[in-house]
């Protein structure tokens, strides 16, 4: 039996909201909304009493799989490995198809942002990069070549 209607979206959590959601609109995604949550509704979810928390929902251009971004006001967030390599278990990447790969690497390279290693073609098909954004956050960028 299915369960699953759609993919609705992945959330991750930050500890500086502001830079986070300019690098992702800095991408070409759009700022959905943004709000706060606390009460009853995100302390029975999250399982963290007193907990509230700021949130920015973006999306792509085509409408497709958005992402939430947030940051924690109370309690104060517990820091991740901020180093965490792609074979480090849990939520290893968030992934883009870009229209050039080395025009994006480079632009995100002029703010700060490197490479986790190269870029790389798969089959004449494919480019692809990791780079390291804010917080550590692994962001998969995919240019399609075939």
């Amino acid at each position: 039996m299915a369960h699953v209607r759609r993919f609705d979206h992945i959330g991750i959590t930050v500890a500086d909201l502001a830079a986070a959601t300019a690098f992702f609109v800095g991408l070409g995604l759009e700022v959905e909304g943004t709000g706060t949550v606390e009460g009853e509704f995100v302390e029975t979810v999250c399982a963290i009493p007193g907990a509230r928390c700021e949130i920015a929902m973006l999306r792509p251009p085509d409408g497709g799989c958005r992402l939430e971004l947030s940051s924690f006001v109370t309690p104060d967030h517990v820091p991740g490995s901020p180093t965490a390599m792609a074979n480090e278990l849990g939520l290893r990447n968030v992934s883009f198809e870009v229209g050039d790969l080395h025009a994006v690497v480079e632009e995100l390279a002029r703010d700060g942002y490197g490479l986790v290693g190269g870029i790389g073609e798969y089959e004449d098909s494919v480019r692809m990069a990791y780079v390291r954004g804010p917080e550590g956050i692994i962001v998969s960028l995919f240019e399609q070549i075939g």
